[in-house]
């Protein structure tokens, strides 16, 4: 469904994003992790057509995004930066005339994204009655308008409240289960991807430094809690048996491949030394993208120059794209778009 390949884009002399390469399958809820600048809003509007790259290649649903915009994003719903509407107008009405911009759309359709994101009580209200977990609503809503079969969500749960947040994580699940969306979604909720991804990519500093599924974030370094009189003495006998790999905290050991934590208790009580507790330690998500973030930022390298492509008069042409094709998908970030009326007041 996404395809990147070789991605660069330059802002003066800031890499945003330093040749991100991977692919989004069909059927999958994917992550985009990195902290704030990390590239994520970025890579995602270069997917939208609506930041240009610096060179690479950018594939959506088989189409070049540069050179096929229309075709590219023509089943995509797509949630870019921050929601905004026309606050005097309700909620049903906002729908209406932002997708009237690129095509019309039936009442039923209409309705039906309503009551799939859960605002049939409120579609008649104003939108400034509407609370921030509203308005993420109603941005969904949008972006389901042209019966996409992939949604770009970019920091979907951002500014929610705890209600709000598993408001919208119930309903990304509920897309996925009962209308096959492929769902690319940013973020920095680390435990909010923990609970909707099955597969994730980690940027740092433009670049990304992991990709794999979930379940491959646990199977690095096993730690184990271990709780003895002597700790210091226990991790020298442990050492010398080669039973473990490492340790941190004065608490926590990391065994070596293959050695379970019974023959560290056998080990130790033959030699003596009670164990009080030993117990492993899952690694969460969190664990493992600290300690991504922390192992990168050792000693980070210059950062290369992109490769500049051509500027030919049909990538001008290309550059220059009316913004107005399939802005359905990411019209939720933009007010009253350049050369439209301001809708009269209801």
């Amino acid at each position: 469904m996404i395809q990147l390949k070789n991605l660069f884009k330059q802002f003066g002399g800031r890499m945003a994003v330093d040749d991100l390469t991977l692919q989004v399958p069909a059927g999958e809820i994917y992550g985009l992790l990195g902290h704030n600048g990390a590239g994520k809003s970025t890579a995602i509007g270069m997917m939208l057509g609506q930041v240009w790259p610096t060179s690479g290649e950018v594939r959506i649903c088989g189409h070049d995004v540069t050179a096929h915009r229309r075709l590219a994003l023509q089943k995509v719903g797509a949630i870019f930066e921050s929601p905004a509407f026309y606050d005097y107008l309700s909620g049903r009405h906002n729908l209406e005339i932002l997708s009237s911009y690129t095509a019309a759309t039936p009442r039923q359709r209409i309705q039906e994204v309503i009551e799939w994101v859960g605002l049939t009580d409120r579609a008649d209200s104003k939108v400034r009655t509407f609370s921030h977990g509203m308005r993420a609503r109603l941005a969904l809503a949008q972006a389901l308008l042209p019966h996409p079969s992939l949604l770009i969500l970019d920091e979907p749960s951002d500014g929610l409240d705890p209600e709000g947040i598993h408001e919208m994580r119930q309903t990304i699940l509920r897309l996925h289960r009962e209308l096959g969306l492929t769902i690319l979604l940013s973020s920095h909720l680390l435990n909010e991807v923990e609970q909707l991804c099955s597969r994730i990519a980690v940027l740092n500093q433009g670049r990304m430094v992991f990709e794999g599924t979930l379940a491959a974030t646990k199977q690095h370094e096993q730690w184990v809690r271990l709780k003895v009189g002597d700790f210091a003495r226990a991790l020298t006998q442990l050492r010398e048996a080669r039973l473990v790999q490492s340790e941190r905290d004065g608490k926590f050991i990391a065994l070596a491949p293959g050695v379970g934590t019974d023959q560290v208790v056998k080990l130790l009580v033959e030699r003596g030394m009670p164990v009080y507790e030993i117990m492993c330690e899952e690694q969460s998500l969190e664990a493992f993208y600290l300690g991504l973030m922390n192992g990168t930022r050792e000693g980070t390298p210059s950062i290369p120059q992109a490769p500049q492509s051509p500027d030919t008069p049909e990538r001008r042409h290309v550059a220059g794209l009316d913004r107005s094709v399939s802005d359905r998908v990411s019209r939720q970030h933009a007010g009253a778009p350049l050369g439209k009326a301001r809708p009269e007041p209801e």
